[in-house]
């Protein structure tokens, strides 16, 4: 059972990174794919898990991306009408564009999330004088680490986004090639563009995260035993990444159309900072826009909550053993 009292950084950190690699499913092989290449030759060194769940971010991209309701053969009405156009009309690899990004960004950015949330918990108890947890403090941890989290994966984002788009088809060989131009047309600076957008998103997700985890564990049975406490953990963790999804989706649209408009000197684009973007989607296409591409992004992030968190509580109950038997400090 893990304990209550946090491990040193260093170890929350790899616990992190651990339970990222684990949730996006790169298995011990990793991918042996060059970046300059084309993103769909990463397959080959995949698992099952990754080859089900990328194309669902995809989708949801494409989905966001579109402005307005979907009209004739390229636009979509809805998760399955995307899917089937995308393997019609382009055939089924691009459902693996850009996936060198988030396979480079994830660990990073899951050690980033669990890190800083356990270094945000104990600033936040020794600065409000609190000795354990709360549901509130849960609350303001995860969006501290959300926000610490967003400086890591701004960068990974655009990249993804912008090969995901299908504008893009033509426009950029691979990951770096996507880096190059748009730091030669655009500015390095044009790397965080969204970042905004992105903290916002980040925010809310691990706040709705982290939050619903504290009660949710509150509510179940007690774990007697390892099997109990994963069970625990996959259902927290499911339940926190459903409701982060639910919080942040709005947010998640706005960014991806921020992120994918190109900076052009001397003129405003149309979607630029996110809470005014979020007003400019509602009054032109309606509230429900602000949930477009919520289905496959809940389908991928609801259960991947869970797994993250089984993951990292594995992983940390792995440490402190490990630090017990070697006579570590607790």
């Amino acid at each position: 059972m893990a304990s209550d009292k946090p491990l040193p950084f260093a170890y929350q950190f790899a616990a992190g990174a651990v339970a990222g690699v684990s949730e996006v499913g790169v298995n011990d092989k990793a991918y042996p794919c060059d970046v300059h290449s084309h993103e769909s030759e990463a397959l080959p060194g995949s698992s099952a898990d990754l080859a089900l769940r990328y194309p669902l971010d995809v989708v949801k991209t494409r989905v966001q991306l579109q402005q307005g309701k979907g009209i004739g053969d390229e636009g979509y009405n809805g998760m399955m009408d995307c899917f089937r156009k995308i393997i019609k009309n382009e055939g089924a690899s691009r459902l693996y564009r850009g996936i060198t990004a988030p396979i480079l960004m994830e660990a990073p950015k899951r050690a980033t999330k669990f890190a800083a949330n356990e270094s945000w918990g104990k600033f936040y108890r020794n600065l409000f004088g609190i000795a354990k947890m709360d549901q509130k403090l849960s609350i303001l941890t995860g969006a501290s680490a959300g926000a610490t989290e967003a400086f890591v994966v701004v960068p990974f984002e655009l990249v993804k986004i912008r090969m995901q788009d299908r504008a893009s088809a033509g426009k950029y060989t691979g990951l770096i090639d996507c880096v190059t131009k748009t730091v030669r047309n655009e500015g390095p600076l044009a790397l965080y563009n969204g970042l905004e957008s992105t903290l916002w998103r980040h925010i809310l997700w691990n706040a709705g995260y982290f939050g619903c985890i504290f009660q949710a564990k509150s509510l179940l049975p007690t774990a007697i035993g390892k099997g109990q406490q994963m069970r625990n953990d996959l259902i927290a963790g499911s339940i926190g990444g459903t409701v982060g999804t639910m919080l942040n989706t709005p947010m998640d649209v706005v960014k991806s159309r921020i992120q994918n408009s190109p900076k052009i000197a001397g003129s405003v684009p149309k979607y630029n900072w996110a809470w005014p973007a979020v007003g400019t989607v509602m009054k032109e296409e309606g509230f429900s826009a602000l949930y477009k591409g919520f289905l496959p992004k809940v389908l991928r992030l609801g259960p991947g909550g869970g797994i993250l968190l089984v993951v990292f509580t594995g992983v940390t109950d792995f440490f402190r053993k490990f630090r017990a038997d070697r006579g570590y400090p607790s």
